[in-house]
C-alpha cells in the first residue's frame, strides 16, 4: 500500500497531479480544490490510498 507521497509537482490537471518521487513521476487523482492549489515545482506531501481493481491500479492523494 502506498501511504503517502511528497516531491515536486511536476504537472496539474483539473483533478490529478503528477508527483515525482524518487524519479517516477505518479499520477494522483485528487479533489479539484486541491489540484487548483498547487503549482508545477511546488513541492507536496500528500495522504494517498490506492484502489486496486482487476484492470487498474488508481491512487488517489488527500492534502489533509
Amino acid at each position: 500500500m502506498i501511504a503517502s507521497v511528497r516531491g515536486p509537482v511536476r504537472h496539474t490537471g483539473l483533478d490529478h497531479l503528477v508527483v515525482e518521487v524518487g524519479g517516477v513521476g505518479l499520477l494522483v487523482h485528487t479533489t479539484p480544490a486541491t489540484a487548483a492549489a498547487t503549482r508545477r515545482g511546488q513541492e507536496v506531501d500528500l495522504a494517498t490510498t490506492l484502489v486496486v481493481r482487476e484492470e487498474s491500479l488508481t491512487l488517489y492523494g488527500f492534502a489533509d
